[in-house]
C-alpha cells in the first residue's frame, strides 16, 4: 500500500453546508465560496466555449474603475440542455450575473444566472434534465437466443445515464452528498463505508478538501471501478457476442471505454504485477444478470465520486442486468482488505436515454 498515513494530518478548511448544482466536472466548492454572493453588471468581451466549463469574461465597473471578471459556468453540454449555444452571448452584450465569488479573492465568479439587461430576459439559468419517463412500461429487450440486451437493438440509438446514486454508500446507510460525492455533514464519514483508520483520515482529507486533488479532474485519469456508473453523462454499452466481448464506453472524463471479456478465460498469474485502471474484468451470465469480477487495478485513479480510498488490492464483484427496458441495475461487492474493514455492498439503477448518442464531453486536463 503506497498511501501515507493522514492521520496527522492538520486539516483547517472549512466544513461545506450548502448545496452546490451538479456538473460533471469538479466540485463547483472547491473554487467557489457558496457564503459570499456577488452580483456583476457590465458588458460581455469574450465567451469561451470549452471543456470542462464555459466562462465568460465581461467589464465591470467598480470604485476602482473598469475590471475583467470570468465568469464560469457549466460545460457546454449541460448549457445546450438548458437552450444555450456558443452564439447566446456576444461582445458588446450587457448583462447581470447572480453568483459566487472566488475563495482566493481573484476576479472570478461562479455564475448561477445571466439576464441580458437589453430585454430583461433570463437567458441562463441551470435547470437540470430528468429522467425519462416511459408511460408505457416496455419488457426487457433480447438476443435472438433469450439473452438480455444491454445495449441498443437493430437500428435504435440510446445510452444508460440519470443514476439514481452519484455516489458510493454502504446499502442502509442514510447518507446526504451532493452530486459529486462530498458530504452534507462531515460527520457521516463513518456511515458511508467500513474503513481502516488510515483510508478514513485520507477520505476525510479529500472531502475538506473539496476534492480538488480528483485525478479525472485534474489529470483526466480514466474514471475505473464502479465511478463509471455513476456519471451524469452515461455510459453506452455495445455487445460483440462474436467475439465474446463488451465495450462500457463511457461519456464523462477522457471518453474511452471499458473492456469485459465473457469468453470464460482465466486471470493469468502475472495480471497482479501490471495493475490497470480499470482492472481486468472476467465475466459470465447467471441467468438474466452479468456477473463481471475484477482484480488487478492500479492506485492512479479514484473508483468512485467523492474520493473513498482504494489500493492495488481492490476486488469488485459487479451485477449488472436490465429487468426492463428502461432501467440498467447496477449491483457491487467491494473487496479491499487493506483499505476496508471488511467487504461492503451498493447499489442504483441507470435509465434508457432513447435515440441519443453519449453526449460528446471530452476531459481538458489542467484547465481551471
Amino acid at each position: 500500500m503506497r498511501f501515507a498515513v493522514l492521520g496527522s494530518l492538520a486539516i483547517s478548511v472549512a466544513v461545506f453546508l450548502t448545496i452546490m448544482p451538479v456538473s460533471a466536472h469538479h466540485p463547483i466548492a472547491a473554487k467557489f465560496d457558496p457564503a459570499r454572493a456577488v452580483t456583476l453588471r457590465g458588458s460581455v468581451t469574450e465567451v469561451d466555449w470549452a471543456n470542462p466549463h464555459v466562462h465568460v469574461f465581461m467589464n465591470v465597473r467598480d470604485s476602482s474603475g473598469v475590471m475583467n471578471w470570468a465568469v464560469e459556468l457549466e460545460s457546454p453540454i449541460d448549457l445546450q440542455r438548458n437552450n444555450w449555444n456558443r452564439d447566446t452571448l456576444k461582445p458588446g452584450d450587457t448583462i447581470t450575473v447572480q453568483g459566487i465569488s472566488a475563495r482566493d479573492g481573484s476576479r472570478q465568479a461562479w455564475g448561477n444566472s445571466v439576464v441580458l439587461d437589453a430585454t430583461g430576459k433570463r437567458i441562463f439559468v441551470l435547470a437540470g434534465t430528468q429522467p425519462p419517463r416511459d408511460s408505457q412500461p416496455r419488457p426487457t429487450p433480447r438476443w435472438p437466443d433469450g439473452q438480455p440486451r444491454l445495449g441498443p437493438a437493430p437500428g435504435e440509438r440510446g445510452y444508460w445515464g440519470h443514476p439514481s446514486s452519484t455516489a458510493l454508500v454502504q446499502a442502509g446507510a442514510n447518507v446526504a452528498m451532493d452530486g459529486h460525492g462530498l458530504l452534507r455533514n462531515i460527520a457521516d464519514i463513518d456511515k458511508v463505508a467500513p474503513l481502516q483508520p488510515w483510508a478514513r483520515s485520507l477520505y476525510e482529507f479529500r472531502q475538506r478538501n473539496f476534492l480538488k486533488d480528483d485525478p479525472l479532474f485534474r489529470f483526466c485519469m480514466p474514471p475505473g471501478g464502479a465511478r463509471q456508473f455513476q456519471l451524469p453523462y452515461g455510459i453506452q454499452v455495445v455487445e460483440d457476442r462474436e467475439n465474446q466481448r463488451i465495450f462500457v464506453l463511457i461519456g464523462s472524463g477522457n471518453h474511452n471505454w471499458r473492456l469485459i471479456y465473457t469468453d470464460g478465460r482465466a486471470r493469468k498469474e502475472d495480471d497482479k504485477d501490471f495493475p490497470i485502471y480499470y482492472g481486468r474484468p472476467l465475466a459470465r451470465w447467471e441467468g438474466d444478470t452479468l456477473l463481471v469480477d475484477t482484480r488487478d487495478f492500479n492506485e492512479r485513479f479514484w473508483f468512485t465520486n467523492g474520493g473513498l480510498p482504494h489500493t492495488d488490492q481492490l476486488h469488485l464483484t459487479e451485477r449488472i442486468s436490465r429487468p426492463d427496458f428502461n432501467t440498467l441495475k447496477y449491483e457491487v461487492t467491494i473487496d479491499d482488505p487493506a483499505t476496508y474493514t471488511k467487504p461492503w455492498f451498493s447499489s442504483w439503477n441507470l435509465q434508457w436515454v432513447a435515440g441519443e448518442e453519449l453526449p460528446p464531453y471530452y476531459c481538458q486536463d489542467n484547465r481551471p
